[in-house]
C-alpha cells in the first residue's frame, strides 16, 4: 500500500509541475495547398500560450514559399506570411528559410538578386536564408524538433 501511495504521489507532483521546453519548428509545407504550415503556425501558438521557448522556425523543401512577399491569399482567408512574421515578431524567434530550397524555387533576396543581375527580391525582410548547418545547431540546442 505504502508503495501505491508514493507512486501515485511522485505521479500527482510530475503533472503539476509543468517544464518549459525550447522547441525548433521544421515546416515543409507551402503556405496554401496543404495544411502544414497553417497547422505549424497554430503549434506554434499553441507552445507559447503554454508557455513553452520557440527558438527557431527553420522553412524548408516546399515550406519556403512561406517567406514569399507576394503571397496574396483571398480576402477571406488568413494571411499566413503576416502570421509567421507577427509570431516571430512577438516572440523573438528566427524565421530561417534554406538557401537550397529557396534559390531552386525562385526565392531570392536582395543579395541574390545583385549577384544574378535580377529586377526585385521576393523574400520577405523578416525571413533569413541560411543553411542546414544552422538547423543542424538550433537542434542541438532545442529540446525538440517538430517537423509539419
Amino acid at each position: 500500500m505504502n508503495k501505491l501511495s508514493n507512486l501515485h504521489k511522485s505521479k500527482n507532483t510530475y503533472n503539476d509541475s509543468k517544464k518549459s521546453l525550447t522547441y525548433c519548428l521544421l515546416v515543409t509545407g507551402p503556405a496554401y495547398g496543404t495544411q502544414q504550415a497553417i497547422n505549424a503556425w497554430k503549434f506554434a501558438n499553441t507552445l507559447v500560450m503554454e508557455g513553452h521557448i520557440l527558438k527557431t522556425i527553420f522553412f524548408y523543401q516546399e515550406g519556403v514559399y512561406n517567406g514569399n512577399k507576394f503571397i496574396s491569399p483571398a480576402s477571406d482567408e488568413f494571411n499566413l506570411l503576416i502570421g509567421w512574421k507577427t509570431l516571430a515578431q512577438k516572440i523573438g524567434c528566427k524565421l530561417n528559410i534554406c538557401v537550397t530550397g529557396a534559390l531552386r524555387r525562385g526565392i531570392i533576396n536582395d543579395i541574390e538578386v545583385k549577384n544574378k543581375n535580377l529586377t526585385f527580391a521576393n523574400l520577405d525582410k523578416d525571413f533569413v536564408l541560411s543553411g542546414l548547418v544552422s538547423l543542424t545547431n538550433e537542434m542541438l540546442i532545442c529540446d525538440r524538433t517538430i517537423q509539419f
